[in-house]
């Protein structure tokens, strides 16, 4: 059997917040929309929506459980075209339950994937990549 490395942003794990509402890090607890199978570890790729917490940032922000969206990943997902996009670190931004942002402004690019099903985060992207 061989080892593979994981394929998206894992719960108990780290993202950076490229917007500006004060949080420079987002902690996954959970992600939404996933059923689950016995000892898998349920996991958010671009796009995906997840409940998480500040572990770094404003203290008004900061103990508080919010929703989020994955923007940007590492691991390379292959599109339609065939092209396999990646990026150079995990990102998500912070939303409310309708998936309008927190801030108001992105800095970096933001994945199609995410900008096709989250079209108030795709207008506050800098770019789309």
């Amino acid at each position: 059997l061989s080892c593979h490395a994981p394929s998206r942003c894992l719960w108990v794990q780290s993202l950076t917040v490229p917007d500006n509402t004060g949080a420079k890090n987002l902690f996954v607890i959970a992600v939404s929309g996933i059923k689950g199978r016995l000892n898998r570890m349920p996991a958010a790729g671009a796009g995906d929506m997840f409940v998480a917490t500040v572990k770094k940032g404003k203290p008004e922000l900061r103990k508080k459980v919010m929703p989020a969206v994955v923007i940007r990943q590492r691991k390379p997902v292959r599109r339609k075209n065939g092209v396999f996009i990646y990026f150079e670190d995990n990102a998500g931004v912070i939303v409310n339950n309708k998936g309008e942002m927190k801030g108001s402004a992105i800095t970096g690019p933001v994945a199609k994937e995410c900008a096709d099903l989250w079209p108030r985060i795709a207008s506050n992207a800098s770019s789309i990549a």
